[in-house]
């Protein structure tokens, strides 16, 4: 760096010091290796009451008017803790008087003081901090007045119990700095009212509550934030609380500024005095109108689950059959179907869909689907008609890129056999008593709700066999994913309905679904899983 650089980027740097020094709340001075003052901080002027002197330092004492803690010997110049830093000693916390023509009343300050060395260690100055310690000194020595004229011993105007009395008054200050920091700086707001309820404090975050800035609210009450929304004996009660001396705590409807109304958890409490007289009240509030809104909805989630539950039917009795279903939603609710729907003439309709997504939304779609399918399931004699009609409900009801995939088997108990009719469901399978693959009921055509003149078509009449098993599932099922990144596919499936053939229906649903969830090792579930299985009872099979 050439010395045109240094001697350009040292005065930035002097500047950004200076400025940090003149931001300090504490007094500063700072002096050259020859005691020549060269800095005060604002703090230190007015402590002091001027700023920095043309005097060396045998003159300070007369300069600022320096006196022992006796209030009336002058300090000695050299043992002032400014001096003694530019002779390479250290001093903490030296009680000093200061009294001359511009603090004629007198000020106590609390001095500690270090020497200024360069890269070498040689002394190039001295600095010492302060704080005005006055208001911690007159409360002691009118402490020490009342022992007095009791008789008590006088306690010193300087000593070891003086300086642990001053630590301690100086921690309990900056104590109250912090706390009066973190109530300016809390998310929740905070009002401080007179025992009249005339507001004489509010922090920052009112603003963001309420829409009301601080100095719109100072000298008001917080009636301004009253919504109507509870009557006068509600805070009538309110304030016989109070003034009883006991703290309120619940939930109120308040209004913005902009008239708009939020719900707020606030707690109100009496500050006294001490004679145990109520003087303020604090009122500590939270803005929780989301949090209801979101309880709220959780609550009609919830509400949702449980009839969809009721949805799950989870056995069907027809003779000569053991069916059973079970679904499990990958949230509060889900997307996945499955019904039985007996007909008039004795047949049973099996039913088995997925709505695109999963959660509340799907939900909803799942709960339209079901009832046009045992609408139609009753009107309609053949499956692809059932689906034709399904179609073109969904695509007229449908916004967006929702969707229904569809399984639709009927069964026929009077001669053991089934048919069935698919719109863009995954393959479904009818497994032979030997665990061979019979039959792959695949798709005849797109999803529902895409595509409303679509028509569809269904399977011919099918023959069912002793020990015989259809295995209809979702792909929540075939595509739920290990670990490693592996699905369980619908190998999985069949090998596990092979490997327990003395499974009832039921227990082969629920047994899925856990195989399913042991699969994907604890993950977050991803999607709906739901499975159908209808076994072949020996005894009635043809």
């Amino acid at each position: 760096m050439s010395g045109a650089t240094a001697t350009r980027t040292l005065p930035d740097e002097v500047d950004i010091l200076q400025a940090v020094f003149k931001s300090l709340a504490v007094g500063v001075v700072v002096c050259d290796q020859h005691g020549k003052l060269i800095f005060f901080s604002p703090e230190a002027e007015r402590v002091l009451g001027m700023g920095p002197k043309e005097v060396g330092p045998a003159e300070w004492t007369a300069a600022y008017g320096c006196y022992l803690p006796d209030m009336r010997t002058p300090y000695p110049s050299e043992e002032l803790p400014l001096a003694r830093a530019v002779r390479g000693k250290e001093v903490l916390h030296e009680l000093i008087f200061i009294r001359n023509h511009r603090q004629s009343a007198g000020v106590w300050i609390s001095v500690s003081s270090r020497p200024v060395r360069d890269k070498e260690g040689a002394i190039r100055g001295g600095v010492a901090v302060f704080r005005d310690v006055t208001e911690a000194q007159n409360i002691l020595r009118k402490n020490s007045a009342e022992a007095s004229s009791t008789g008590a011993a006088e306690e010193p105007a300087r000593g070891p119990d003086w300086e642990t009395w001053l630590e301690r008054f100086v921690r309990l200050r900056e104590s109250n700095d912090r706390l009066l920091r973190a109530v300016e700086q809390t998310a929740d707001t905070v009002i401080i009212t007179n025992r009249q309820g005339v507001i004489e404090y509010a922090n920052p975050a009112l603003e963001e509550t309420t829409g009301y800035t601080v100095s719109e609210v100072l000298g008001k009450t917080p009636r301004m934030l009253k919504s109507g929304h509870h009557d006068e004996q509600f805070y009538k009660n309110l304030w016989g609380q109070l003034l009883a001396g006991e703290s309120f705590r619940g939930t109120i409807v308040n209004r913005k500024k902009s008239g708009e109304l939020y719900w707020a958890e606030q707690t109100i409490s009496p500050i006294k005095d001490e004679n145990q007289q109520i003087t303020h009240f604090v009122s500590v509030l939270k803005d929780v109108t989301e949090l209801r809104k979101q309880q709220e909805q959780e609550f009609h989630l919830q509400f949702a689950r449980e009839v969809q539950q009721r949805f799950y039917s989870q056995t069907a009795s027809v003779p000569g059959f053991d069916i059973a279903g079970t679904a499990c939603p990958a949230a509060l609710t889900g997307g996945d179907y499955f019904d039985f729907v007996p007909q008039p003439d004795g047949r049973v309709c099996m039913v088995i869909g997925d709505v695109s997504g999963h959660g509340f939304g799907p939900a909803l779609v799942m709960a339209g689907a079901r009832a046009y399918t045992r609408a139609y399931a009753e009107s309609e004699a053949d499956l692809h008609s059932i689906l034709n009609r399904l179609n073109r409900a969904l695509a007229a009801d449908l916004d967006g890129p929702r969707y229904l995939t569809l399984l639709l088997i009927r069964l026929d108990p009077r001669n053991c056999s089934f048919e069935y009719a698919g719109a863009g469901h995954v393959p479904c399978y009818l497994l032979r008593r030997s665990g061979q693959i019979g039959l792959v009921m695949e798709s005849m055509g797109p999803p529902l709700g895409l595509f409303p003149d679509h028509e569809f078509s269904s399977s011919p009449v099918i023959p069912l066999e002793d020990g015989e098993t259809l295995v209809l599932v979702t792909d929540g099922v075939t595509e739920a994913v290990s670990g490693d990144g592996g699905e369980f596919g619908a190998d999985g499936v069949l090998e596990l309905v092979r490997r327990h053939p003395q499974l009832s229906a039921r227990e082969l649903a629920q047994a899925i679904g856990e195989a399913v969830r042991t699969f994907s090792g604890g993950e977050p579930q991803r999607d709906d899983v739901t499975a159908v299985i209808c076994k072949v009872s020996p005894t009635t099979a043809r």
